[in-house]
C-alpha cells in the first residue's frame, strides 16, 4: 500500500476531513472553551486483530469508528456486530478496497452499497460516511458519495502502522500532532496489525494524561 498523501486533495475539493467537531461551551471565565476529543479510526477491519483492538478500547474507556471492508465482514461477521454493541461507529470502506478514482459508476456504486448491506445485515444500520481507499479523493469520487447519501471522511494523522514501522514508530507517529479534533488513522486489518495492537495502550494513555476524550465520528 503506498504512503497517503492527502490533506491538499481535501483542501482542493472541501471534502470535509473530520467528524463534526464537538459544541462549543463557555469555561469558568465566560469564553468558549472546546472539549478537546480525538477521533481514533481504524481501517480494513474486521479482522482476528479487531477483537483485541476493542479489549483495548473498553479498558480504557474509549471508541472508535471503524471503516470497515465489506469482504471482511462477510467472514468476520461476529467481530462487526462485537463493535458495533461497544458502542462504536461501523462505517463503509467499500466491498473489496478498490481505488475509486479509477472506477465507473456502477463499479463505484456496487462497491458502496453492497459493503452497506452486509454491514447493516450485522448492525441494523445503515453507514452514512465512507472512506475511500487509500485517502484518494476527487471532485467525482466525493459527487458520487452524495448520491450515494455518503460523506467523505478521511484523516488529519497518519500512523502509516499498514507498513509495520515498529511499535515505538506509531505511537510517536499517533502523538506527534494531536490536537482537539483529530483524526487519527490506524488499521485492525489488511495484514499483521501486532504492532498497532501493542501501540495502542500507550496511545490511549499518553492522551488520556493529556486531557482527550475519544468519540465516534458522524456524517449525519
Amino acid at each position: 500500500m503506498p504512503v497517503r498523501r492527502l490533506l491538499v486533495a481535501v483542501l482542493a475539493i472541501g471534502v470535509v476531513a473530520v467528524g463534526l467537531m464537538p459544541r462549543a461551551t463557555a469555561s469558568a471565565t465566560g469564553q468558549a472553551r472546546t472539549p478537546k476529543y480525538v477521533y481514533l479510526t481504524f481501517d480494513d477491519g474486521p479482522s482476528k486483530y479487531t477483537p483485541q483492538v476493542l479489549k483495548i478500547l473498553r479498558a480504557y474507556g474509549a471508541r472508535a469508528t471503524f471503516f470497515e471492508i465489506g469482504q471482511n465482514v462477510r467472514r468476520y461477521p461476529a467481530y462487526t456486530r462485537l463493535v458495533y454493541r461497544q458502542s462504536n461507529s461501523v462505517q463503509n470502506h467499500t466491498w473489496s478496497h478498490p481505488d475509486l478514482r479509477h472506477v465507473s459508476w456502477p463499479v463505484f456504486r456496487s462497491q458502496v452499497l453492497t459493503a452497506d448491506r452486509v454491514i447493516r445485515a450485522q448492525t441494523g444500520y445503515t453507514p452514512h460516511c465512507l472512506r475511500p481507499p487509500y485517502g484518494g479523493m476527487n471532485k467525482l469520487e466525493a459527487h458520487r458519495a452524495s448520491l450515494l447519501g455518503k460523506k467523505i471522511r478521511v484523516w488529519t494523522i497518519d500512523t502509516r502502522d499498514w507498513s509495520r514501522p515498529g511499535t515505538s514508530v506509531i505511537v510517536r507517529r499517533a502523538l506527534a500532532n494531536v490536537h482537539g479534533g483529530s483524526v487519527i488513522l490506524m488499521h485492525d486489518g489488511g495484514g499483521n496489525r501486532s504492532q498497532t495492537v501493542a501501540a495502542l495502550p500507550t496511545i490511549l494513555r499518553t492522551l488520556k494524561a493529556r486531557g482527550y476524550s475519544f468519540t465516534t465520528m458522524s456524517c449525519t
